[in-house]
């Protein structure tokens, strides 16, 4: 048994003493004027206090850590709510004089969700005062009016509320808006400097939203390139009809669920890699369903795009009821791997999800792998003279079946590797297709049948369109009008962004 054996030399027992014994204001009084001082060796008896390893008996503190014991009429500590907030917020604060930059950063994240008080100003006054790094020390100056916003001393409120005026926080804002409420600040001046604050304030924030907007509608973008991208190919140089196109995607999603289960069971210490695999594999079983479906019905409807419709939608049925009865009918989950949770934070009020970021990313890569093949290889040269001259293509030797099968194996691939980056961002299940087919088929018709520049315009202007009418009408009004858009710009330009030229376009 010892009497705050394990604390640092520099705390009292009397001081101990007034933090652990009385009323709660009175501790957290004690509490704030040892943490003023700084000294690091507070710290131990906080952690002990805050895992209940502290007792008291007869007026004097015991701290029970090892095999350190107490009298055995020692009472427990007890620490409310209140107090235990300010324990932490004091073992936050005392990291501040720490001479690691990193551990100053994590307290100020820490003391970023406590509520501060007065009492503990001096502490960050010395931390502001012997601060280097400007960040931080912009950080520190914040938290300083903070806390003066609410000081009995006007002209320290108006000194914080200028202060506040730099802020971007949304933090910020609340405390803005809770101070200008009726009653709250009697100062015409000070009264005056939060509402000069407040508008600064929403205006950097605003901009975080705006931005926030767009690259959601950029991220959305890149989701309906990638959707769209194989309808390029079986609708715009094929002329088939797919309504089987969202069920692939979803074959492809499926894919990568299994992938990740196979990782899961074999190989889970490689299981942040499971996504290195899904993605050939996602392509590679919708590319091989795809060619059956070429094989088996599409290729007796070439030429009749309604029949290719209707025999389409009956194929998307029985593919949807097959993955029910194989998986079920419930949502099934794919886990991102560690590497793409998380996201990179630009603004107080925007962060960018690794997960998004990566798949625009991924979304022009398959972008300029097709673009490649198409205008750049001997089996972009035979597919594009088959889809333009089919006679004559077969007239110079090429086997025109083998190119058809081959092309609508690549859209439907390109439909899979879309699957597999959607189940990076929501549950995979059977009717994961439904809700981005008619988006896509919006997409190749605005762009331009054909075209591969139009789909990428297109697809960007649509996502970043409808993310913007969501925040003035709602998601389902923002779909109406996005489609009504669409309807307008086909009745003023039938061949989208981007017209058809030369030879293909008289045909």
């Amino acid at each position: 048994m010892a009497l705050l054996a394990p604390v640092a030399h520099a705390l009292t027992p009397d001081q101990a003493a007034a933090i652990a014994i009385g009323d709660t204001d009175a501790r957290i009084a004690a509490l704030n004027q040892a943490a003023a001082a700084a000294d690091p060796e507070l710290v131990p008896f906080v952690r002990a206090l805050l895992d209940g390893e502290v007792k008291t008996a007869d007026g004097k503190v015991y701290v029970v850590q090892g095999d350190k014991t107490a009298p055995d009429t020692a009472e427990d500590v007890i620490n409310n709510n209140r107090m235990r907030g300010a324990l932490e917020a004091a073992l936050g604060a005392l990291k501040l004089v720490s001479p690691d930059v990193q551990v100053r950063t994590e307290a100020l994240d820490e003391l970023r969700k406590q509520s501060l008080e007065e009492a503990q100003l001096p502490l960050i006054e010395k931390a502001y005062a012997a601060e280097t790094d400007a960040k931080l020390k912009a950080r520190l100056e914040l938290m300083r009016a903070t806390i003066l916003i609410t000081s009995t001393d006007p002209a320290k409120r108006l000194a914080a509320a200028q202060a506040l005026a730099g802020s971007s926080e949304p933090a910020v804002k609340s405390l803005i808006q809770e101070r200008l409420t009726p009653g709250a600040e009697t100062d015409n001046a000070v009264r005056g400097a939060l509402m000069t604050a407040q508008s600064a304030v929403e205006g950097r924030l605003a901009w975080g939203e705006r931005l926030g907007v767009v690259f959601t509608g950029v991220s959305l973008g890149s989701i309906l390139l990638l959707v769209a991208l194989g309808l390029a190919i079986t609708y715009g140089l094929m002329g088939v009809i797919n309504m089987a196109h969202g069920e692939l995607m979803m074959i492809g999603a499926y894919a990568t669920y299994l992938v990740q289960n196979l990782f899961r069971a074999f190989l889970p210490g490689l299981f942040d890699w499971y996504i290195v695999l899904a993605i050939p594999a996602s392509f590679a079983v919708a590319a091989l369903v795809g060619a059956v479906l070429e094989r088996t019905v599409i290729r007796w409807l070439y030429g009749r795009p309604l029949e290719t419709l209707l025999a389409t939608w009956g194929i998307s049925l029985v593919l949807m009821q097959g993955v029910r009865t194989l998986f079920g009918a419930q949502n099934v989950a794919v886990e991102n791997p560690s590497w793409l949770s998380g996201g990179v934070q630009v603004m107080s009020n925007l962060i960018l999800p690794y997960n998004r970021l990566a798949i625009v990313a991924f979304a022009f890569l398959v972008l300029a792998g097709v673009t490649l093949m198409i205008n750049r290889t001997r089996l972009g040269l035979f597919v594009r003279g088959v889809t333009q001259n089919r006679r004559m293509a077969a007239c110079v030797g090429i086997n025109t079946a083998r190119i058809d099968t081959v092309a609508f194996s690549l859209g439907a691939g390109i439909a899979g590797l879309a699957g597999c980056a959607l189940s990076q961002v929501g549950n995979v299940g059977p009717d994961l297709g439904q809700s981005y087919i008619v988006d896509a088929f919006m997409v190749v018709v605005t762009g331009g049948v054909g075209q591969l520049a139009g789909t990428v315009y297109a697809a960007l202007g649509l996502g970043v369109l409808n993310k913007f009418l969501e925040g003035f009408a709602g998601a389902v009004l923002a779909k109406i009008m996005v489609l009504v858009c669409i309807v307008v710009f086909i009745q003023k330009r039938p061949q989208g962004l981007f017209a058809m030229k030369g030879r293909s376009a008289e045909a």
